[in-house]
């Protein structure tokens, strides 16, 4: 009765909404580095400006300041648009799960990560395992300045499936071959690209759902089956120690991965708060997203106002209409 009861009131302010209804309803969305997380965040401001009729502002940050944000409940930031778990568990675990200053949906998407090389690269040196990036042969190839190992891209700064991938690459044996590169994933992708034209060997970080998949013609190498015994990452917000702590010598398991926002907001901005509870995407939404902004060069607002014009009946479930 409760809930039905907020779905008339919510169709009801959306129908009829004054001027004042309206302007009480903002909020800030957080927008981290990666395409995905960007598009997600656009479809979101989409929806309240549009939908709503309420105000969205974008605050771009890293997954540390955007929970910080979250958690002091002042607005500065009041969405995280893309928590993968369990990459981001200290975040949730510290303000979701104790503090309890943070609201995760329960709505989530799943996600795939790994390492990638290209299909020509891959085949032309018999490349199919985590492995065989050790072998010397294959690092050699991959070494573009010289210093005897092969770079690999493991993520962006700030990333915390980038320090589970550094720990990885220490504990599947090929720090002697490879070396862990951080740098922004629009360098990553310039540089796959790159490689591909000029018939370089290259290996990257990877995950689906990403527009990756749509620009070239790469795959996944095979690692461990995912065993928690050999899974035991400590992120950086947790230890000073953390490298020294964790052992990861496993593939990840499959994410979870959904957007999480300021329990304050229930207060501030009711509305929106309940579209958040609502709203859901596929791994294959947020892949043409992203193919669509990275792929053809067009702009995220562009990208999430025409989805969210062309998609009204998911639209409208996600406003309780």
């Amino acid at each position: 009765m409760d809930r039905t009861i907020k779905s008339l009131t919510m169709a009801a302010i959306l129908a009829f909404g004054t001027g004042t209804a309206s302007a009480a309803e903002q909020v800030n969305i957080g927008v981290p580095s990666w395409t995905g997380a960007q598009a997600i965040a656009h479809v979101l401001k989409a929806v309240v400006e549009t939908r709503i009729g309420g105000e969205a502002g974008l605050v771009p940050g890293n997954n540390a300041t955007i929970f910080q944000a979250m958690d002091q409940g002042k607005g500065d930031i009041d969405v995280h648009p893309d928590v993968w778990l369990p990459n981001q568990e200290s975040f949730t675990r510290k303000y979701v799960d104790e503090a309890g200053t943070v609201v995760l949906s329960s709505n989530p998407y799943e996600g795939n990560q790994g390492f990638c090389v290209s299909k020509t690269f891959g085949e032309a040196n018999n490349i199919t395992d985590i492995a065989d990036l050790g072998r010397p042969d294959v690092a050699g190839l991959m070494d573009s300045d010289g210093n005897g190992k092969g770079e690999m891209w493991i993520g962006a700064p700030g990333w915390a499936s980038a320090n589970v991938n550094e720990v990885k690459v220490r504990d599947y044996g090929l720090l002697d071959f490879v070396e862990p590169v951080r740098a922004e994933e629009s360098v990553k992708t310039a540089r796959v690209k790159d490689s591909i034209a000029k018939s370089e060997g290259y290996a990257f970080y990877c995950y689906k759902p990403h527009a990756i998949w749509y620009m070239f013609d790469v795959y996944m190498l095979s690692e461990p089956t995912f065993d928690p015994a050999n899974y035991v990452m400590v992120q950086p917000s947790d230890s000073p120690d953390w490298y020294e702590e964790s052992k990861v010598a496993t593939k990840d398991a499959l994410k979870n991965v959904q957007i999480a926002w300021s329990k304050s907001l229930k207060d501030r901005s009711p509305a929106i708060a309940e579209f958040f509870e609502r709203f859901s995407l596929t791994a294959d939404d947020v892949s043409s997203f992203a193919f669509e902004i990275s792929g053809n060069g067009r702009e995220p607002a562009e990208v999430a106002s025409e989805w969210v014009e062309n998609n009204p009946e998911r639209v409208d479930a996600w406003l309780g209409l």
